[in-house]
């Protein structure tokens, strides 16, 4: 069946536009969805929960029968560590795939979970490759896991998950994939890459807002991991057993977001499922970077890298770009941008994802322009330290 395409909301009442990794804009049906009240231990709002877990299980395509769903109360984060902590056990020990923020998020959840690991840290530019993994795995016989980071935010960088994949069952080993900010639009077949468990949230590529997380793993990995958690709250098995059972949440789950997510579900099928859903975010990338390469700004990444849900741009060399005014000069025209968040140079971040199309890109271009001649900014390009740096580490 082929979707037609989305009907792209305008801002809800004056709202701007969120360029974000999550929240971000969401349609009318999602946030209307949020006005009524339900039980949480009502056959109704049960109902919801089964139809949730089957739905984002569909997502997987072929193969998905050997997983099961298991939603989590919490941000992504919460759920991320819900995952490490259920699925690394006590005496395992995970190599983590670190190029951003969120890579070493993980390798800290892990030191605070006593867990041991090793860390690959390829810093802001650069992707963890197959012959990489490959190569530790090989000098490390005590690594059971590895733990990748399937787009990240950080940076904008779209990891290769399936390479990396490749490496790790190769060696014998599992691999666990946050896949917070690219489940939904970035296919993740089990048939074409395996894993053992990845996590994604409420309020990303699906367009739902936060509330919750979610693990997709295979039946048997959770039925292993009996035992294996930290925390009372954050024990995934222990969610799945009492869903399984109950079909409830252990504890109270936020009513409101499960009901808007299962609307954004219904979008997202809608507009073709994961192919759709990307395509669009896709499209949405190519002319925002198009256009804001015409105004001078530069790409931290390679196209090659560039993922459809996040694009980071070095900030202006020119001595009137703040970055501060910029933000707010934006954000009256309509648009939320997001600082950067690289340790190495100035850098803001522009979002593909949300209930945004490439007209809406075209009109933050447009903006994009217009504060720039506001702030007396001449040029666009960054510091030339940047552009040596970013070749540097490319060549």
């Amino acid at each position: 069946m082929t979707a037609s395409a989305p009907q792209i909301d305008p801002p809800f009442l004056g709202e701007p536009y969120l360029l974000t990794p999550g929240p971000l804009t969401t349609s009318y049906e999602v946030k209307q969805a949020m006005l009524r009240d339900w039980g949480s231990w009502d056959d109704d709002f049960r109902a919801m929960t089964r139809d949730m877990r089957s739905r984002l299980l569909a997502l997987l395509g072929e193969g998905a029968g050997a997983f099961d769903c298991v939603p989590m109360q919490g941000s992504g984060s919460f759920a991320v560590e819900a995952m490490l902590a259920s699925f690394v056990p006590r005496d395992g020990k995970a190599l983590v795939l670190a190029n951003g923020a969120y890579g070493l998020r993980s390798a800290q959840t892990l030191q605070y979970l006593g867990r041991d690991y090793q860390l690959l840290d390829k810093g802001d530019y650069l992707p963890p490759r197959g012959d990489e993994v490959a190569q530790i795995l090989a000098e490390d016989p005590s690594i059971t896991h590895v733990v990748a980071i399937h787009c990240e935010t950080s940076s904008g960088i779209l990891n290769p998950v399936e390479e990396i994949s490749e490496a790790v069952y190769a060696a014998g080993r599992k691999l666990l994939i946050d896949s917070m900010s690219a489940f939904g639009a970035i296919e993740l077949q089990p048939s074409q890459i395996r894993y053992e468990a990845m996590v994604s949230s409420a309020n990303k590529c699906i367009e739902g807002v936060p509330g919750f997380g979610f693990v997709i793993a295979r039946k048997e990995e959770l039925e292993a991991a009996k035992g294996n958690s930290h925390s009372l709250s954050l024990d995934v098995h222990a969610q799945w057993a009492h869903m399984e059972k109950t079909g409830q949440w252990r504890f109270t789950p936020p009513t409101h977001v499960v009901a808007a997510f299962l609307e954004a579900l219904k979008g997202h099928e809608a507009e073709g499922g994961v192919a759709g859903r990307g395509g669009r975010y896709t499209r949405n990338r190519d002319v925002m970077v198009a256009g804001m390469r015409e105004l001078g700004f530069e790409t931290l990444l390679q196209n090659r890298w560039l993922s459809p849900i996040i694009v980071t741009f070095f900030c202006p060399a020119d001595a009137n770009f703040v970055f501060g005014r910029f933000y707010d000069l934006m954000k009256e025209k309509g648009f939320i941008i997001y600082p950067g968040k690289l340790t190495v140079v100035d850098s803001f971040r522009v979002g593909c994802i949300g209930q945004m199309d490439e007209h809406v890109m075209r009109q933050v271009v447009t903006a994009a322009k217009e504060t720039l001649a506001e702030m007396g900014v001449a040029s666009a390009a960054p510091p030339a330290a940047a552009l040596e740096e970013r070749a540097k580490l490319a060549a």
